[in-house]
């Protein structure tokens, strides 16, 4: 899924690319994905793309006039940038990946695209980005939140650190991936409960976020949209990692699975050196 420091390359190549080139039209072909239905997508048509940012992980691409066109990617959504597209025809709706199709002035554009059978890319035109309830409820940003803040917000979330970190009413931006990668390198157990942790926990753990975020962040700026997720991948130490050597101490990097998802850590640098239970084995155990 891409979180806060691809959001945050894709807003920033949008900007370079995008912004200032008029929108030609906008195609919808998955309409399942467009979540609103006033204004119409034809609205855009003629506006110029005046600005690209991010608000946690959504990306909101904002059009002169007050129009925005925010925007989800789920789990395995893309953005693709287009120099020219191989056709003038609009996009036939159907079983394709494509799910809308965005065309600029000069030729170029981008397409939102979403892989798999599990639809979840969202899309929303609105007026203002407040209008999309998963924007509405974020907390704050987690690379911009001061320490005094990012601790009240922790701790005002009773429960295990890896899911309060990835919730985003509590923080915007991290997921399953960044949240590994921070918990590794603030050396700290996944499950360790946020009501527990030390003022001294709570300062690593910001620092960790600050770092790993914002490491990720720079090493994203400049790349070509479809590079990112090479990118992201290269620079993991623990997430996807699973029974290869920690790169920091050199112990087996092991996962815990759940229904649809799971986590890595490495035992000896977060946990004392004691495997978690997985689940999932321990109900083949039984």
């Amino acid at each position: 899924m891409p979180e806060l420091p691809e959001v945050e390359a894709l807003a920033g190549y949008l900007r370079e690319r995008a912004v200032g080139r008029r929108v030609d039209r906008v195609e919808v072909a998955a309409i399942s994905a467009l979540k609103t239905y006033d204004p119409a997508p034809s609205a855009a048509a003629g506006r110029e793309v005046v600005a690209a940012r991010r608000h946690g992980k959504f990306l909101d691409v904002e059009f002169a006039g007050e129009l925005h066109l925010v925007v989800h990617l789920a789990r395995a959504g893309w953005l693709h940038y287009r120099e020219a597209f191989p056709s003038a025809a609009p996009l036939k709706p159907g079983k394709g990946p494509i799910a809308l199709r965005v065309r600029l002035d000069d030729g170029s554009g981008f397409d939102l695209t979403e892989a798999g059978t599990q639809k979840k890319l969202a899309a929303y035109l609105v007026t203002d980005p407040a209008q999309v309830p998963g924007v509405a409820r974020l907390g704050p940003d987690a690379l911009a939140a001061d320490l005094t803040t990012f601790g009240a917000r922790l701790r005002g979330r009773r429960g295990q650190v890896k899911g309060v970190l990835t919730d985003q009413e509590v923080l915007a931006g991290v997921g399953n991936a960044y949240s590994d990668e921070i918990l590794h390198t603030a050396k700290l157990s996944p499950f360790a409960l946020t009501n527990r942790l030390t003022d001294e926990q709570v300062a690593t753990l910001h620092e960790a976020t600050r770092q790993v975020l914002g490491d990720a962040v720079q090493r994203s700026l400049g790349q070509r949209a479809a590079e990112l997720k090479g990118e992201k991948r290269a620079g993991l130490r623990v997430h996807a990692r699973t029974g290869l050597p920690c790169p920091v101490c050199g112990d087996t990097i092991r996962e815990v699975s759940f229904a649809d998802s799971s986590l890595q850590y490495c035992p000896k640098c977060q946990t004392g050196g004691k495997p978690l239970a997985d689940r999932r084995l321990s109900r083949l155990v039984r």
